[in-house]
């Protein structure tokens, strides 16, 4: 178990890639807050599980786009398990609209979820890794903040300015045994590509050469790898899991 001892906060893990991300850095041997919103009885069957890994786990409600919901997972694992070793910036909403009928407040709202709670968990999570002079910090980005998407102006924003985000968390943290690294997913299975309409995700299926939707643990397999000592020399970079999407 390459993570015991560690402890891990998994921002939006109550369902979908967050969750399991949150099973993933568990299996490993790391403590997990679980974060949710609004589903209570999904974020309890994943600290449920996590817990039968043999390691703690909590559950925090918490509005991750405001600095409150920010300081309260940062300080439950502080609380819980006295340390903060690594940080999983999940969380995200989508509004989609196109461009010309995009309110400014949709456009906010992706804006403060998706990248404003990176921000204000990474400022208070760095702070106690410091202490320790180690730490792993992975962004979930996303293939349409590389590629952008019609109909997503501010969705694309937000993942696009989680890379730069990552970087910046990268050049200044590097030297103190911190790394902070993206992920960009493809299109995955999840509760978003299962509500689509079945023509529109089969036009999807053709644009990614694996032929297949990603899975979430493959997702989590990659944050687990980059969350131990094995990816040590792994920084500032943006790896993507999409079946060879945006390489198409």
């Amino acid at each position: 178990m390459e993570l015991s001892g560690k402890a891990a906060v998994v921002t939006g893990s109550s369902r979908g890639i967050g969750r399991a991300i949150a099973l993933r850095l568990a299996s490993e041997g790391a403590s997990v807050v679980v974060n949710y919103n609004r589903n209570r009885d999904a974020a309890g069957q994943v600290v449920e599980q996590a817990r039968s890994c043999g390691v703690e786990a909590v559950a925090v409600e918490a509005d991750i786009s405001s600095a409150a919901g920010a300081e309260a997972v940062v300080r439950a694992a502080l609380d819980s398990f006295g340390r903060l070793d690594i940080l999983v910036n999940n969380a995200g909403i989508t509004r989609d609209m196109l461009l010309l009928r995009l309110s400014e407040e949709d456009w906010d709202a992706v804006l403060t979820t998706n990248l404003k709670s990176a921000y204000m968990t990474s400022r208070l999570a760095t702070r106690h890794m410091l202490r320790n002079r180690w730490g792993r910090i992975v962004n979930i980005s996303s293939v349409v903040g590389l590629m952008g998407n019609s109909g997503q102006a501010n969705y694309a924003a937000a993942k696009a300015g989680l890379i730069g985000l990552t970087k910046s968390i990268a050049r200044e943290f590097g030297g103190k045994g911190i790394t902070a690294n993206a992920i960009a997913p493809g299109y995955i299975e999840t509760d978003i590509v299962a509500e689509l309409p079945q023509n529109i995700k089969e036009a999807l299926l053709t644009q990614i050469p694996a032929g297949r939707y990603g899975r979430p643990e493959e997702v989590a397999d990659v944050v687990a790898f980059l969350a131990s000592d094995r990816a040590a020399y792994i920084n500032g970079q943006t790896l993507n899991v999409d079946g060879g999407l945006v390489m198409s």
